[in-house]
């Protein structure tokens, strides 16, 4: 059996499978690699939010290599439960998803902002070094931007917030 065919098969038990068929699934999606990418993608955007769910979860279980298709597939659509989801898988994949959920915020990407807000977020404190270097921006606007977030981000970004706005005041 060849490797995308094994990735159908486990797409295949997400869609039909018992809990733990669906768990077991996830499981081995997850270690199956940059392979998995587009077909959980292709799943994301034509499954239910069960389907969403499981197949999240495998994608952040590959991490890294998940984060640009997850990005494309958010772009492309207005579905708004498939960004939620792909929202909460780089929130999960966490610390290497920073950067372009910054670049969102940079480029004040309106569709996508929430998202990554909700994301960043989610990330907490390793996500406040660069929300801090994002208030340096000489734009007003992306500067409110990063200071918002860091605001509603509550305790890892509060402090940080206010140590930055007593410098800037200076």
């Amino acid at each position: 059996m060849t490797e995308m065919a094994r990735i159908e098969e486990l797409i295949a038990d997400l869609r039909s499978g018992t809990l733990d068929v669906r768990r077991a699934a996830t499981a081995k999606l997850g270690t199956s690699g940059k392979e998995a990418v587009e077909p959980l993608i292709t799943v994301m955007q034509t499954g239910e939010n069960d389907l969403r769910w499981y197949a999240a979860n495998a994608l952040v279980l590959i991490g890294s290599p998940a984060i640009e298709p997850l990005l494309t597939a958010m772009r492309g659509t207005d579905e708004i439960d498939l960004r939620r989801y792909a929202a909460a898988a780089l929130a999960e994949i966490g610390e290497p998803a920073i950067e372009p959920l910054i670049d969102i915020i940079a480029r004040a990407e309106r569709d996508l902002m929430p998202f990554a807000v909700m994301a960043l977020c989610r990330i907490g404190e390793p996500a406040v070094e660069p929300l801090l270097r994002l208030m340096e921006s000489p734009d007003p606007d992306t500067q409110e931007r990063a200071a918002l977030i860091l605001w509603r981000m509550g305790e890892p970004g509060a402090g940080p917030l206010a140590g930055a706005l007593k410098v800037k005041d200076r």
